[in-house]
């Protein structure tokens, strides 16, 4: 009888989202959990692992396959070297990835020439509601795409206190709205609509207890005519029982109809010249992160791992999204559209 294959699964980050990481790798089949480490001792315990504050020792008792890095991007370069360095060759890495677009390009082809897949753990694109948002574009649910909105409103911005409970490094970040948040719908834009062919963007500044902006509007030109707007104030809110579940509302316009994105999770379809709703996906039911798109991507890199499934997310493909990143800084610094690769 053929053995099944199991993944060795070590873990660095303890902070407030590696709950969403470790929860899911302890519900998953052909995974063994082998380790926690974080430079709180403490921490690393409370995940009821073998808990480590040196990865160099976790990784060598420990002997992991696969490295899960749950740590804020000034970390990310020298973990991804020391995991290299102890010879792994599969690593998940949390966005942002690394600190800026230069350091994210030097590690990738470090991890390359290392024979090291890095796979950035960007969960937006395995939500469910984009899932299925995909699968109605691609069917012509909405005939040809014309324009796309999302409106960012998680309204926890507010006061000099903002995200101090949860992710109290934000405060500090000098490019926040774009570099932690909005970077999760371009690299959704791009998996829905293509990769954007120009961009233009107004960012600001509102709370002055914060380092970075958290407010302002970014303008995609995307393939076949489509623009696409993400609208993000982190200050105000939107309808949700949790406004952490989308983050906001969305809508997809097109030719033959509207498709939106309700704050429970909800798709709903309109034809045109019609008043007639079409249920795509009901309200989300998950109490957890995000659709539980964290388990989702997890298991998609598993799958890839033992199985040999197609891979989303390797870094060497992020790297575009970091590049449009850095064209969205640009654009806003100048006052002006810009084509990519034009920063």
């Amino acid at each position: 009888m053929t053995k099944t294959p199991e993944l060795k699964v070590a873990c660095i980050g303890a902070g407030y989202f590696s709950q969403f990481h470790y929860g899911s790798w302890a519900r998953m089949d052909r995974i063994k959990l082998v380790g926690s480490c974080d430079r709180d001792i403490e921490k690393a315990k409370a995940t009821g692992l073998p808990a480590y504050s040196d990865l160099n020792r976790m990784l060598a008792e420990q002997d992991p396959d696969l490295l899960d890095l749950i740590l804020p991007p000034e970390a990310h370069a020298k973990t991804i070297r020391t995991a290299i360095g102890a010879g792994l060759k599969w690593i998940i890495c949390q966005k942002p990835f690394c600190r800026d677009l230069a350091e994210a390009e030097d590690i990738t082809a470090e991890a390359e020439a290392a024979g090291t897949v890095i796979v950035v753990h960007e969960n937006f694109r395995f939500q469910p509601w984009y899932r299925t948002i995909k699968t109605a574009l691609d069917r012509g649910d909405i005939g040809q795409v014309q324009q796309v909105t999302f409106r960012l409103r998680p309204g926890d911005g507010q006061g000099p206190e903002a995200y101090m409970a949860r992710q109290p490094n934000f405060q500090k970040m000098t490019r926040f709205l774009v570099h932690e948040t909005a970077v999760h719908w371009v690299d959704t834009f791009r998996f829905l609509l293509g990769d954007p062919l120009a961009v233009y963007a107004d960012l600001r500044q509102i709370n002055p207890a914060i380092a970075g902006e958290d407010a302002g509007y970014i303008l995609f030109d995307h393939p076949n005519g489509v623009q696409a707007l993400f609208d993000g104030n982190r200050h105000l809110d939107h309808a949700a029982d949790n406004l952490r579940r989308t983050m906001g509302e969305a809508l997809f316009e097109g030719t033959e109809g509207v498709i939106k994105l309700s704050g429970d999770g909800a798709v709903h379809l309109r034809p045109f010249a019609s008043s007639d709703i079409q249920v795509l996906m009901g309200p989300d039911m998950w109490d957890g992160f995000g659709g539980d798109c964290v388990h989702t991507l997890q298991s998609h890199v598993v799958r890839f791992i033992l199985d040999g499934t197609p891979l989303e997310n390797r870094a060497s493909e992020y790297l575009t999204v970091e590049r449009i990143e850095a064209a969205i800084y640009a654009s806003a610094q100048r006052g002006c559209k810009l084509p990519l690769g034009a920063q």
